[in-house]
């Protein structure tokens, strides 16, 4: 089993920046995709970014393509979600996933271990 536990989140202006850590812990990290999602009320969890086991990939929904960048330090056993250049829409319950299996990293149904979230909340 993984652990994750996010951090980071908070109330930023419009056009600011928030990093997003997700620290993982239990099983081995490098097993895992890892995928950001966010839930904004009156929606359902949508897809933000993902990340291969060694970084290698990213992969990013068009409405953050540009602006946020997804990493992980293996070493560390954590996944980052640098968020630039933020909107209003960008405001959301973010959560983190870890993903064993070969099953789609954008859909977060396929994930095996969600963190409990971090508000981002962008005032306009």
């Amino acid at each position: 089993q993984v652990q994750l536990v996010e951090s980071g989140g908070g109330l930023v202006q419009a056009g600011g920046s928030l990093r997003l850590s997700c620290a993982a812990s239990g099983d081995t990290f490098s097993n895992y995709r890892m995928g950001w999602f966010r839930l904004a009320p009156g929606k359902e969890r949508n897809f933000v970014a993902g990340i291969t086991w060694s970084g290698s990939n990213t992969y990013y929904s068009d409405s953050v393509k540009g602006r946020f960048t997804i990493s992980r330090d293996n070493a560390k056993n954590t996944v980052y979600l640098q968020m630039k250049s933020l909107k209003p829409e960008d405001t959301a319950i973010y959560y983190c996933g870890a993903l064993r299996s070969w099953g789609n990293l954008m859909n977060a149904q396929q994930y095996e271990y969600w963190g409990q979230g971090t508000q981002v909340t962008v005032s306009s």
